[in-house]
């Protein structure tokens, strides 16, 4: 009977394996980015140039709880919902 629980422990450890090599390579570094982009979108400031998830490259007017007033370059204004920024936009100069 000792030969049968040890059977099945054979058949999960390739399953337990292959749960640990999918959570360090996939869910781990989506947390990790989540929380990077969490702190990013707290740090935001008026001034500041950011590129949206749509593509934009626009100017922060003014910061609130859960948008942000931008402005494009011909001057118009949007308000763009907070979790929609992507990144900070970097000049390459």
């Amino acid at each position: 009977m000792g030969g049968h629980g040890s059977n099945l422990l054979g058949s999960l450890l390739p399953l337990v394996a292959l749960f640990a090599i999918f959570y360090f390579l996939i869910i781990r570094p989506q947390q990790k980015q989540s929380k990077n982009h969490k702190k990013m979108l707290s740090e935001l400031k008026k001034g500041q140039v950011i590129v949206t998830n749509g593509g934009l490259i626009v100017e922060i007017i003014k910061v609130e709880e859960d948008f942000l007033k931008v402005k494009n370059p011909d001057g118009s204004e949007l308000k763009l919902i907070k979790t929609h920024v992507a990144k900070q936009y970097e000049q390459n100069s």
